[in-house]
């Protein structure tokens, strides 16, 4: 079956959120507090469930401190049996 368009930009946003949400630390409900969501838009964000507008991007990215573009960069593959 073909990917709908746009799945791996909706894919590669949800991956990228969920780590740097984690990396520092944040609940999904702190998250969505500090970019004016729903939690649960978090999550479904985080579950590729709903697609997210540029002005969303914006709000997400501003909440973590970061250029709206990393949210859109490929998380890089790790090297397996380096240490």
């Amino acid at each position: 079956m073909a990917k709908k368009p746009g799945s791996d930009a909706r894919e590669r946003i949800a991956r990228k959120l969920r780590l740097l949400r984690t990396e520092r630390k944040l609940s999904q409900e702190k998250m969505a507090e500090l970019a004016n969501f729903h939690r649960t838009y978090v999550s479904q964000l985080e579950r590729c469930v709903t697609n997210i507008s540029i002005d969303g991007l914006e709000r997400l990215a501003m909440a973590l401190g970061v250029d709206i573009s990393v949210l859109l960069e490929p998380i890089p593959a790790r090297n397996k049996g380096r240490k």
